[in-house]
């Protein structure tokens, strides 16, 4: 017995980050027919002044801050106001986002050009060298005390915005917090580098103080740690574990890293002492 009705229609798509898939549901000894919401992955070519740099498969929604995160995180940009336009282009295999920047970050890019073919929840795709791969970010100038009743504050808090991932279970999400724990900002996505890359995007617009920190649904790996540090953003909590590496740059570039984090627990891995417990 075929548990898919073949001649109905499979997939509906409801939007860009979001479609239906007719599926059989087994449960309990019971098959029954149902529809399934499924997060959608959508190749995302990142185009500076004309010339293609980067290919992600992402979430196709808030794309603009994408672009912007994407290039202060990747080190394109140095300040948000070096983006000066982004057109988003709809094409009929991807989306074309074309991003306008200052000529003399474009001059320093086309000097570091590199072709990256970006997957789901991979990092440093298409570097050409070590150099590239990692750069390690640097020292933040300052770092936050948070108290411990922040952390559950901000875990909690950003679950009511996982629109997505309540729909599909499909995504990760990353989310800006002040530093009484308030999640202010949340940015969705498959891949869990481009979530934080659309989230420093959103939070570089709202200009918002960087006296707070960033929640990750995912691990805590070494790109995550760079990305927070070169934000400015001084704590990085995950719902996973860290990496070695993640976990001594954290150290090495005063950045206060959490990972094992739920509402009860978790583990601090660089500087304990800016997570006050309360009395």
């Amino acid at each position: 017995m075929s548990l898919i009705d073949e001649k109905a229609p499979q997939i509906a798509v409801l939007d860009v980050s979001l479609s239906t898939f007719n599926v059989a549901q087994w449960q309990s000894g019971d098959v029954v027919k149902t529809e399934d919401f499924l997060a959608e992955e959508t190749p995302i070519a990142l185009i500076y002044n004309g010339v293609s740099h980067a290919v992600m498969l992402a979430t196709a929604q808030d794309l603009e801050d994408f672009a912007l995160g994407f290039s202060l995180s990747e080190g394109i940009l140095q300040h948000a106001s070096e983006l000066y336009e982004v057109e988003i282009k709809t094409q009929s295999n991807g989306i074309e986002v074309h991003c306008e920047i200052a000529s003399e970050r474009f001059a320093k890019l086309k000097e570091h050009r590199r072709t990256l073919a970006g997957k789901t929840g991979c990092g440093l795709c298409g570097a050409e060298n070590l150099a590239q791969a990692m750069r390690y970010p640097a020292v933040l100038k300052r770092q936050q005390k948070f108290e411990v009743s922040a952390i559950a504050k901000g875990l909690q808090g950003i679950k009511a915005h996982q629109v997505l991932q309540q729909k599909t279970g499909a995504t990760h999400a990353s989310a800006y917090a002040l530093a009484d724990g308030e999640v202010v900002l949340v940015r969705e996505d498959v891949g869990r580098h481009n979530a934080l890359d659309k989230l420093i995007g959103a939070l570089a617009k709202a200009k918002l103080d960087k006296n707070g920190f960033i929640i990750t649904t995912s691990r805590a790996s070494f790109e995550m740690v760079q990305k927070t540090a070169s934000a400015g953003v001084s704590m990085l909590v995950a719902v996973s574990a860290p990496t070695g590496l993640a976990a001594r740059v954290a150290t090495a570039c005063g950045l206060t890293l959490v990972g094992f984090a739920c509402e009860s627990r978790f583990v601090v891995y660089s500087f304990a002492e800016n997570v006050l417990t309360e009395k």
